[in-house]
């Protein structure tokens, strides 16, 4: 990685770095000349505009003459002078619809209030001009380290919004008016925003929750993440002959994913877990460094996240040389049949809560049948009991959307045990894990793990499978992995 000569370091003009090259004052008078201007042509409204504006008025009402901030945060130190790649907040997009590759660290929205609601401010540090140093010094924000920004008339055009400079943030906030903040993405803001806790925690949750049903905006662009996932789900299981060819080839068929997440999105959704063998009943492995071994099974969830931030959460098992055993088949079509039982629970009126009690009769049942439940399934599955959670201890499902766990700050009654309706997006992801050591089990069983997830769209009818082109049934997956393999 270059320094910069004379280069500040996180956006202070007087910093300079140990190991920056000092710049003579020719140099400096230099690079004041000799610039064509370079307007960005075509910028146009973004289809976001609509839908941001309906969930713009919808928070004006429920916080009547508040001013209401949402930062976009800011870079986050990786080692030193490097900085992770960022990515905003997900309350910042979702209300003004601005994608990643147009998305400036340290940004804020402010719905400021007026007679009859609010008026959306954006303030942003635009793109450097060529009548100061920034362009080439600044390593944060200077044009010749991170590229082009947009100006305040560009994102103007393109976002609907009235665009301001950030410089004049302190003094725009100096009247003390009472104020939402969305706390803890933004230090300096933080700094000049009084706190309220509550009132602050009712305003987070309400925010939460407001992303519960999504728009059609929304929908397409998770459309579009789930199909760039599925798509790399292929590039994975195309790779698995190279991945059984080296040690840690989990990281191989990582790393397959992760180039379809950047071709077709802005990153991952989340770390991908690519677990091969008994790593599959370690649910969040996220280490991926692993040998992918022929006769073994490999779980991989995995979702791409697209431009505008919302993204897939997709999850599959699959016998990595291409056919699963009895035992690896009894194991997988225990899952199967929960999903499907969970994926028949959706439907509106139905309770969140009834997809994850769904699953679990059938978990409860197949390990019944394996012979290792002590009890009966019925029994196993009253509130006092529940020992069949012995091989699935996590959630059934979640909501999903702008963030892989979507509406996060919900509260039980909103989420749990809330009325499911259309234009909610959900996940199934039942599984069975049985750990290597786990002796209730026959050997063969030891150490195989599997989940199955999908992505499902709530309708007025039921459920439809967003995920679909991804096959779950264990003939399926054998021919599907036979078509990539040959």
């Amino acid at each position: 990685m270059n320094s910069a000569s004379n280069a500040n370091s996180g956006g202070k003009d007087t910093e300079v770095r140990t190991h920056d090259i000092p710049i003579a004052d020719a140099m400096v008078e230099f690079m004041k000349v000799g610039w064509a201007p370079s307007p960005l042509d075509g910028v146009t409204a973004h289809p976001s505009i609509p839908y941001t504006k309906i969930r713009r008025d919808k928070v004006s009402k429920q916080f009547v003459g508040k001013r209401l901030i949402f930062p976009s945060g800011s870079l986050k130190v990786r080692s030193n002078d490097s900085d992770y790649q960022f990515r905003a907040h997900s309350a910042f997009s979702w209300f003004t619809g601005i994608v990643a590759s147009d998305c400036v660290p340290d940004s804020l929205f402010i719905m400021e209030p007026t007679a009859d609601g609010h008026q959306g401010l954006l303030f942003i540090h635009p793109r450097s001009p060529r009548d100061n140093n920034e362009f080439y010094k600044n390593t944060r924000y200077g044009e010749f380290w991170v590229g082009r920004r947009m100006t305040l008339d560009e994102t103007e055009t393109k976002y609907a919004l009235q665009v301001k400079q950030i410089e004049s943030i302190e003094e725009f906030l100096s009247d003390k008016k009472e104020t939402l903040l969305v706390r803890g993405q933004d230090p300096a803001i933080d700094k000049l925003v009084v706190e309220d806790t509550e009132s602050e925690k009712e305003f987070l949750n309400y925010i939460s929750v407001m992303r519960a049903v999504k728009d059609k905006y929304e929908i397409d662009e998770m459309q579009k993440a789930i199909d760039a996932s599925v798509r790399g789900f292929a590039d994975m299981v195309r790779i698995f002959p190279a991945a059984t060819a080296v040690p840690r080839g989990e990281r191989v068929v990582e790393a397959a994913f992760y180039g379809r997440a950047r071709l077709e999105g802005n990153d991952n959704g989340y770390p991908s877990i690519v677990a091969s063998g008994a790593h599959a009943c370690i649910l969040h492995w996220i280490k991926n460094d692993g040998d992918v071994l022929p006769g073994d099974l490999i779980l991989i969830d995995a979702g791409v996240e697209v431009e505008s931030h919302y993204t897939a959460d997709i999850t599959r098992t699959f016998p990595v040389n291409g056919k699963f055993t009895q035992a690896q088949r009894n194991i997988y079509m225990i899952v199967y049949k929960a999903q499907q039982a969970g994926i028949a629970a959706i439907k509106p009126g139905a309770r969140f809560r009834d997809i994850h009690n769904a699953c679990m009769v059938e978990i409860a049942r197949g390990a019944q049948e394996l012979g290792v439940l002590p009890i009966s399934a019925e029994e196993s599955l009253l509130a006092e009991n529940g020992l069949h959670r012995r091989w699935q201890f996590h959630g059934s499902g979640h909501h999903l959307g702008i963030d892989v766990h979507d509406c996060a700050h919900a509260r039980k009654e909103q989420y749990s045990d809330a009325l499911l309706e259309p234009g909610m997006i959900l996940t199934v992801e039942p599984g069975f894990y049985v750990q290597p050591d786990d002796t209730l089990f026959p050997e063969e069983y030891r150490g195989i793990g599997v989940r199955i997830e999908d992505d499902i769209l709530v309708t007025e009818s039921g459920a439809k499978i967003l995920s679909n082109a991804l096959p779950r049934h264990p003939d399926e997956v054998e021919a599907y992995m036979a078509k990539l393999l040959k």
